[in-house]
């Protein structure tokens, strides 16, 4: 790997009503691995998945904190972007398992294949072989 390219570094937290559903349909879908979860009384408190290097974290909401699921606004203001070696195998076992594709898998003009899906309960993701770093300056 380029020393310009870019290293983990940053672990999404993310909500979701139904967490516990949700680290199932992440790892039955999207392929992450479950590495860890502390559950209770059916509400996740914390977990961590991981898909190659790409970690996240994932929770039930938490109200003291303004967490809520992305089901709960009405709009979203990321996406999570996630390296995959073969986008188009992910694509296919992703449509495969019921994922919300909303932009088909394509090459994008920088040179990058990927494509873009929501979960289960809205978050957005987008699958591809970029890896950021390719058009940095020194």
């Amino acid at each position: 790997m380029s020393e310009t390219r870019a290293l983990p570094g940053v672990y999404p937290c993310l909500c979701y009503d139904d967490a516990v559903g949700a680290l199932e349909w992440l790892q039955r879908v999207f392929g992450f691995r479950r590495r860890f979860a502390v559950i209770e009384e059916s509400r996740v408190l914390h977990s961590e998945l991981s898909l190659g290097n790409a970690v996240i974290m994932l929770s039930s909401p938490k109200p003291e904190q303004h967490w809520v699921s992305a089901r709960s606004v009405s709009g979203l203001a990321q996406a999570l972007c996630v390296y995959v070696a073969d986008p188009a195998a992910h694509y296919e076992h992703a449509k495969a398992q019921g994922a919300h594709i909303v932009q088909p898998l394509k090459r994008e003009d920088y040179g990058a294949s990927g494509y873009l899906a929501r979960d289960l309960e809205g978050q957005q993701w987008y699958f591809s072989d970029y890896l950021p770093g390719e058009y940095w300056e020194d």
